[in-house]
């Protein structure tokens, strides 16, 4: 059972599209009419002009896909494909999960993919400074360390020209990944907003628990708002998003 079956439930909920880095992925799979889509979840941000291939191994994922949009089940490190079958391929902060054979996945994307490859990730090094983390969280901070290839390693696996780019994170973006914590404190708070992040879904509960009372803590005295409160005043904010965009 992957990680997801236990803690997709209701993902579709919380991690909604962002129509801003919807466009700008989209806008990096350039003339791709076919696609692979790795660790496809639900199907954000997935093209819906082109013909795209989601590979998913959790079922409780697959499920919650349109009907008409269906998953492969497998894995990143052996995609159902011929060498070059496809124009692209691409993975959406889910490179991660696949610790610790990143790069066997990286690479079997580049075998697949003849043109583009485009993967959204994390630079751990920007999301550890973030409040959370760097205050509150060092167990997630730890963790990223040592789960999140560097952006510049993981666009060296391609094997191919590329980009590394970075993707602000809106206060207002309905895809509620930690990442966009930065600007929400109160959303530690919510169990639902918490299960669908793997950042919370990873840790013990007593770790939890420490942080949600820290957190509403220093939310009541007013402490968080004296350490970070001209972060409520910002449209958008570095939170360690990373577009790697690779080209043959």
């Amino acid at each position: 059972m992957t990680r997801y079956d236990t803690i997709g439930d209701r993902y579709s909920a919380r991690r909604r599209e962002d129509p801003q880095i919807r466009a700008r992925i989209h806008e990096a799979l350039g003339n791709a009419r076919t696609v692979v889509n790795v660790g496809a979840g639900a199907g954000s941000y997935e093209p819906q002009d082109r013909t795209v291939f989601a590979v998913e191994p959790s079922h409780v994922m697959a499920e919650q896909r349109a009907p008409d949009r269906p998953a492969l089940r497998g894995t990143a490190t052996a995609l159902p494909f011929f060498d070059g079958s496809l124009d692209a391929a691409m993975t959406v902060l889910s490179l991660h999960h696949w610790d610790p054979d990143q790069e066997a996945g990286v690479r079997e994307m580049a075998r697949v993919a003849r043109d583009t490859i485009v993967i959204l990730t994390i630079d751990a090094e920007v999301s550890g400074r973030m409040w959370l983390m760097a205050d509150y969280f060092p167990e997630v901070r730890n963790r990223d360390f040592a789960i999140f290839p560097p952006p510049e390693q993981i666009a060296a696996w391609t094997g191919r020209r590329a980009t590394i780019e970075t993707i602000p994170v809106s206060r207002t973006t309905p895809d509620h990944s930690l990442a966009s914590f930065w600007a929400h404190p109160e959303r530690v708070l919510d169990p639902l907003a918490r299960q669908v992040t793997s950042g919370f879904a990873r840790e013990p509960q007593a770790v939890i628990d420490r942080v949600v009372a820290a957190v509403r803590t220093d939310l009541e005295s007013g402490a968080w708002d004296a350490r970070h409160g001209a972060l409520r005043h910002l449209e958008e904010a570095d939170a360690g998003l990373r577009l790697i965009v690779a080209k043959s």
